[in-house]
């Protein structure tokens, strides 16, 4: 039976980062891995061990995310598919590459340097608001395979849902923003399910540094999250569409700084 206060951490965080995953189509990633590698930390388990079954929990809790905010979002017309599908298979072999592969050769401390820089990244993108070119479009079937491979790899890596790069890369040619948001939680789901496979599939001879862990994956704390997840996230995607969320990237960006902080100095320990 799982302690009533880590059920009760698992929770909070699940709540959190399903309506932010609604709201902003970020995953809920950026804010559930420092949190976990805190709590699973907290519970002994190795630093750098704590940050990849985080970063893998993380994105497994993403297959489950995407799936209730992209109904919401669909509902009101913003998913736009023709995107979906011109980036999904470059997602699904970035993210099997990532999960298989780089994830299991790397170590976690250096991965809690790679999260914190793209936290960082991703904040200061919040910050900048730039206006991209009037002139810009998105690429061609060849430049979609070749950008989906990019941000599954790199969601892989951070366990993150993609929305930290999609989102920008997506307005950056200019997609609505609130289109891009939408299509990004559509993203989750492929970016989700073929790191996740690859997690599995690098982490199954591994001895487990928790009752109930599955090489990198926790599965206590995913059914706890994901079910947290599920419920908050179509709230945070009727938000999105009700409201000027610029003022809340701002607040958001600030906490990513700190977080980001967080993984660095998680990064830098021996």
């Amino acid at each position: 039976m799982m302690d009533p206060l880590l059920f009760a951490e698992l929770l909070s965080l699940g709540l959190c980062s399903g309506f932010l995953a609604g709201l902003l189509g970020i995953g809920g990633g950026m804010l559930m891995v420092p949190f976990l590698t805190i709590i699973l930390s907290a519970r002994g388990v190795d630093a750098g061990m704590a940050v990849k079954m985080a970063i893998a929990t993380s994105m497994a809790t993403i297959m489950f995310t995407s799936l209730s905010s992209v109904r919401a979002h669909h509902k009101r017309g913003a998913v736009r598919w023709d995107l979906v599908r011109g980036l999904a298979p470059g997602i699904v072999l970035g993210g099997l590459l990532a999960g298989a592969g780089i994830f299991a050769l790397i170590k976690g401390q250096a991965l809690a340097l790679v999260f914190a820089a793209f936290v960082g990244f991703s904040a200061t993108q919040m910050l900048r608001n730039k206006k991209p070119a009037p002139s810009r479009q998105m690429p061609g079937t060849a430049g979609q395979l070749g950008a989906g491979a990019g941000i599954g790899l790199l969601s892989g890596l951070v366990g993150a849902g993609g929305g930290f790069v999609s989102v920008p890369f997506m307005t950056w040619c200019n997609v609505a923003m609130h289109s891009a948001v939408a299509t990004s939680a559509a993203l989750g789901f492929p970016i989700a399910l073929a790191n996740t496979l690859g997690y599995v599939l690098g982490g199954w001879q591994l001895q487990a540094a928790l009752p109930g862990a599955l090489g990198y994956l926790y599965p206590p704390a995913l059914a706890v999250i994901a079910s947290a997840s599920v419920l908050m996230a179509p709230l945070g995607a009727r938000a999105a569409h009700a409201m000027n969320v610029q003022q809340l990237k701002r607040a958001f960006a600030l906490l990513l700084y700190l977080l980001a902080a967080y993984m660095l100095y998680k990064g830098l320990l021996r």
